[in-house]
């Protein structure tokens, strides 16, 4: 039946295009893909499963997006480009899990300060598990892919246990630094009506950070511990140099930061 399917289906382009991130090797993991140890266990090759699969999860994951800028589509092709940096370094994975995990892992997105934010990727998982099965993925996948939707969550604090799931939480979590990580950040601060930092404090030497009624408070709150708890060593890299665009903007920030009215 699949081997029908996939019969003669022309490679697509937007495959190709979300594995090129800025900085990956071009033909790097695509070319493994085409190798013949890249091949799924009928033998067909794995760049053709995941091109057949790519507009599926696709069209999964925009059915569940809403108004939220900084988990829209783009961040979910942003993710799977990540990952793909990372399968280019463990060809043990499974590149479909991996892609499913990229796509489906917002499926359910509570909000940053919502009390049941912990709990959203394992709503996530339990609804990619459901409908992926409805569209006939291939089952004996479909507990890697839950596992790695439950654990990617920094909220959920959850650990890892394959190299699918670690690899689509590193890959997630790359996505919080840099200048789309900045951008984000501040987006869904003001989602949340935060501050842009505390008037007199900016850098939380003389209290407590509170990265809801502050967006600067996240950096360190939060994402300047990101590169210390990457689940691969391409997460890692990938993960340290972002993280040294936040804290030079940081330090341009706070320069520039009143701290007390202006004398005539």
């Amino acid at each position: 039946m699949i081997k029908n399917q996939l019969k003669d289906k022309p490679i697509n382009n937007i495959l190709i295009r979300t594995l090129q991130p800025i900085g990956a090797k071009r033909d790097g993991f695509m070319s493994q893909l085409r190798g013949p140890s890249f091949k799924t266990a009928s033998g067909i090759p794995m760049n053709t499963v995941l091109t057949l699969w790519h507009p599926r999860l696709t069209a999964l994951a925009s059915a569940a997006l809403d108004e939220d800028g900084a988990h829209d589509l783009n961040h979910l092709h942003r993710v799977w480009r990540n990952a793909a940096i990372m399968l280019d370094e463990h060809r043990e994975a499974d590149a479909l899990v991996v892609m499913a995990a990229s796509y489906l892992h917002d499926l359910v997105n509570l909000p940053k300060n919502h009390p049941e934010r912990h709990l959203a990727s394992r709503k996530a998982a339990l609804l990619a598990r459901t409908q992926l099965a409805q569209q006939g993925f291939p089952p004996e996948k479909l507990a890697g892919v839950s596992h790695a939707i439950e654990t990617h969550s920094f909220s959920a604090a959850l650990r890892p246990d394959t190299i699918e799931a670690k690899i689509v939480q590193d890959a997630d979590r790359i996505d919080a630094l840099g200048a789309v990580g900045l951008a984000r950040l501040f987006y869904t601060a003001g989602r949340m009506g935060s501050s842009l930092a505390h008037d007199t404090d900016p850098m939380a030497l003389h209290r407590e950070l509170d990265d809801r009624a502050y967006a600067l408070d996240h950096i360190e709150n939060k994402l300047a511990k990101l590169p210390g708890k990457m689940q691969t060593e391409a997460g890692k890299a990938l993960a340290q140099a972002r993280l040294s665009l936040l804290t030079s903007f940081r330090d341009s920030f706070i320069n520039e930061w009143a701290v007390s009215p202006a004398t005539p």
